[in-house]
């Protein structure tokens, strides 16, 4: 569906336009000569670091690298190092993921793990940042100026600069990611029926459930984030596992459900239990999956952000709110 770009929303609506092309310029970045030069294949564990949107694609990106390459891949929050004395990171990789780069806490996380012993990798999108300063390797987004207060290029951009990193680590891998890249210029949003069809739920919708399984778990953690900041709904994200345990009883009240699909091995059994589940409580549920055929499990996972960011954006516009600029928020959250 086509997006007016003379109307509030204007810069999120042609961010979203750019992000199948951020994401191949990224993926297809060269990354072997700095890793190589750093060891960075010897990592016994990588361990990411990152807030907000960045942090979802820290998630797509762990279930990536764990499947790939066969070393733990978990999140450290920042006040480890920001707040506290730090963890030993000997034999381990660091990587942050920033936008801007900007946050202190970041900042000190980023020099904080490189001071206990990790090759520590940026991911970000401004040149010259205090992130890329503290880091060993920096891997550019290259998405140009991010105007609206909610991040989709550069997340979107994050997934491919991080699987450009994984290809490094895994020519196996990188023979596999070629094909995403050359299928992903095309990726962009639903079909309108299916872009009227999810608006329609979200605009009736309460209270919403974000489902996924291994990479599509961190894409619903940003669905789940991109609703509650530019449409004021309340959202969670779940993963299709554990959402059947205790957060499944709050579908005896009205509930929406989305249920992302990245075909990622292993995950077919219980995402389509969730679906069977969530439709038997009489939850209004919409699965969705990648409409371009042949990506890995992580660019399915970007691409099915690429399909769903104009419906969230359509949806904000409904409701009267402008997504560029959401009232209670800025463009670069400074924490510590």
């Amino acid at each position: 569906m086509s997006m007016d770009t003379s109307q509030p929303g204007r810069h999120m609506a042609a961010e979203i336009e750019e992000a199948a092309g951020v994401f191949a310029r990224s993926a297809a970045l060269d990354l072997s000569a700095p890793v190589a030069a750093l060891g960075l294949a010897g990592a016994r564990a990588f361990y990411t670091v990152a807030r907000g949107s960045s942090d979802a694609a820290a998630n797509i990106l762990s279930y990536e690298f764990m499947r790939e390459l066969g070393v733990p891949v978990t999140s450290l929050p920042p006040s480890v190092f920001s707040v506290g004395a730090g963890v030993a990171m000997e034999g381990t990789a660091g990587l942050v993921i920033s936008q801007s780069g900007a946050s202190e806490d970041l900042i000190r996380a980023a020099q904080g793990m490189r001071d206990r012993g990790a090759t520590v990798t940026a991911i970000t999108n401004v040149a010259g940042s205090g992130v890329e300063g503290a880091a060993q390797i920096t891997v550019p987004i290259n998405a140009g100026p991010e105007q609206a207060v909610p991040a989709t290029k550069t997340v979107i951009g994050s997934v491919g600069a991080g699987l450009a990193l994984l290809s490094a680590l895994s020519p196996a891998y990188a023979s596999r990611l070629g094909g995403s890249v050359s299928g992903f210029v095309g990726v962009g949003g639903l079909p309108d029926v299916d872009h009227d069809r999810l608006r329609a739920a979200l605009l009736r919708a309460r209270h919403v459930y974000v489902v996924g399984r291994d990479t599509g778990f961190g894409a619903a953690q940003e669905l789940a984030l991109k609703i509650k900041e530019t449409c004021a709904i309340h959202a969670e994200a779940y993963s299709a596992s554990e959402v059947l345990h205790g957060p499944l009883q709050l579908a005896t009240n009205p509930l929406t459900v989305l249920v992302l699909d990245t075909g990622a091995p292993g995950t077919a059994e219980s995402i389509d239990n969730a679906v069977a589940r969530f439709r038997a409580t009489g939850s209004d549920v919409h699965r969705i999956a990648p409409t371009v055929a042949g990506l890995t499990p992580a660019a399915a996972a970007a691409a099915i952000l690429r399909h769903i960011y104009p419906v969230i954006l359509d949806t904000a516009l409904a409701l009267g709110h402008d997504p560029d600029a959401p009232v209670t928020l800025s463009k670069v959250t400074v924490t510590r």
